[in-house]
């Protein structure tokens, strides 16, 4: 997917949903629920004006700030080699915000469900998503699973990437299955979170630390 085509549907996906949230204004309560817990009931609210705009705006900054990314990491000859997955990732991530928005308007209007279990299916998909950008990233300093130890080294980045790549796929797999399993499924999510952030960190560290006992005389 080029860059341009990307930044036009990912605004255009953006306004559209502003504009569903504009013209479902007057039917929204002040103030709107904002906010989760973990069980999947509202503990939060915003008032309607910051309920309507603010998911789209800030998925608007954030879409712009993964735009320019690849202009100002150092590395950007890297990132140039897989701009077309990172570019489909950044459809994704919108694609996931909105869903996000879309929930939050729906429980506005009175639709009942729990918000943690409607999001499950989407946030295995969205880890499936990273799974397959980490396993095509090339080093760089923002995208991808960056410690000193896979910044400092190429084959220590793709190794780890290679490893930690399978484990955000199998996680989102394991995430879209807790969606069934009721409030077991949310414990599976966090332990899975867990382990998919933690061991590519510490895999990483061991290759690092056996490049260099290879490298002394």
């Amino acid at each position: 997917m080029s860059s341009k085509l990307t930044l036009i549907l990912a605004f255009s996906l953006i306004l559209a949903a502003a504009v569903v949230g504009l013209a479902l204004y007057g039917r929204l309560p002040d103030p709107m629920p904002s906010h989760w817990n973990a069980a999947g009931e509202v503990d939060g609210y915003m008032s309607r004006f910051w309920g309507v705009f603010l998911l789209p705006l800030v998925t608007a900054g954030l879409t712009l700030l993964l735009f320019a990314v690849p202009f100002i990491d150092p590395l950007k000859a890297n990132i140039a080699k897989f701009r077309r997955i990172y570019n489909a990732f950044i459809v994704g991530f919108v694609v996931y915000m909105l869903y996000v928005y879309g929930l939050t308007l729906a429980a506005s209007l009175g639709y009942r469900f729990n918000m943690t279990l409607m999001l499950l299916p989407v946030m295995g998909l969205l880890f499936i998503g990273i799974g397959y950008l980490i396993k095509n990233a090339k080093r760089n300093f923002f995208i991808g699973i960056r410690t000193p130890w896979t910044l400092s080294s190429d084959a220590v980045w793709e190794k780890t990437h290679a490893l930690g790549a399978k484990i955000f796929v199998a996680s989102g797999l394991v995430i879209l299955v807790s969606a069934f399993l009721g409030e077991i499924g949310i414990w599976l999510m966090l332990a899975v979170l867990l382990v998919a952030l933690l061991v590519p960190v510490v895999y990483s560290y061991i290759l690092f630390a056996q490049e260099e006992r290879k490298a002394k005389p």
